[in-house]
């Protein structure tokens, strides 16, 4: 199947309302100029925004420079990460965390890549990638991100543990864990995503390595024969609610 067949699979069985997105490192300056070329060049952008731009129809690509956020800088090994922030000082200003420790702590506990071993990354919707990506990043409701969790226990037969500190839930939960790991990890989201982009109160993300892409979508596509049709139908709980009868003060 083609990167646009696989997207368009996905979204339909899943019911998502925004793209997959296939996410690409790049790690010369040269790739850079290359993916330049049919992709925009963002600035004054988050990483999680960059992420909706491309969840919402767009291929854009960042460097280190067009980043905002110096904590996904720093977990893409663009810049280091501000002493305000890696003492854990900035986490208490923004009422995250109670005390420099813990603000600390979670920092120090972060997978990030190594320093200037990226250039740049591009994103783009799945069904526009031009290359297949390093990671696919999935935005969307609990009860759709549930399938492809299940999915990637056909294909692995693991069960699924996931890290996250509930902060940098795009850039490290979402992207550099699964990369790096090479295996799916999934966040609820965190205060900076939720805060910065569209992210609904019930949705979450989640990321797996591109190499996964293809029998993820076999798995999908098995689990969408009757699984998950059954399970949205909620049969079973609609024959307990009319075998309970009418409730007291109801009419039958």
């Amino acid at each position: 199947m083609s990167y646009a067949d696989m997207a368009e699979q996905m979204c339909v069985v899943l019911g998502l309302a925004t793209s997959p997105v296939g996410v690409c490192f790049l790690r010369t300056e040269a790739e850079v100029a290359s993916y330049a070329q049919t992709h925009t060049r963002l600035t004054g952008h988050r990483y999680c925004q960059a992420l909706m731009r491309a969840r919402q129809g767009r291929r854009v690509l960042v460097t280190g420079a067009g980043l905002t956020c110096p904590a996904a800088a720093a977990a893409f090994g663009f810049r280091p990460l501000p002493d305000k922030l890696a003492s854990g000082e900035g986490l208490v200003g923004f009422g995250i965390v109670r005390t420099p420790e813990q603000g600390r702590l979670m920092f120090e506990s972060m997978t990030r890549l190594a320093p200037g071993s990226m250039a740049g990354i591009a994103l783009a919707p799945l069904a526009l990638a031009e290359d297949l990506p390093d990671v696919v990043v999935v935005e969307g409701e609990v009860e759709q991100l549930m399938w492809l969790l299940l999915a990637n226990f056909h294909v692995t037969g693991r069960r699924l543990t996931a890290s996250t500190a509930v902060l940098q839930a795009t850039c490290v939960d979402s992207t550099v864990l699964p990369f790096h790991q090479g295996e799916l990890n999934f966040s609820f989201g965190c205060y900076g995503c939720r805060e910065a982009t569209d992210m609904a109160t019930g949705e979450a993300v989640l990321g797996f390595p591109g190499a996964l892409l293809e029998p993820m979508m076999e798995a999908l596509s098995y689990l969408a024969g009757r699984a998950i049709p059954r399970s949205r139908n909620k049969q079973a709980y609609q024959a307990l609610i009319q075998g309970e009868g009418p409730r007291p003060g109801q009419q039958g």
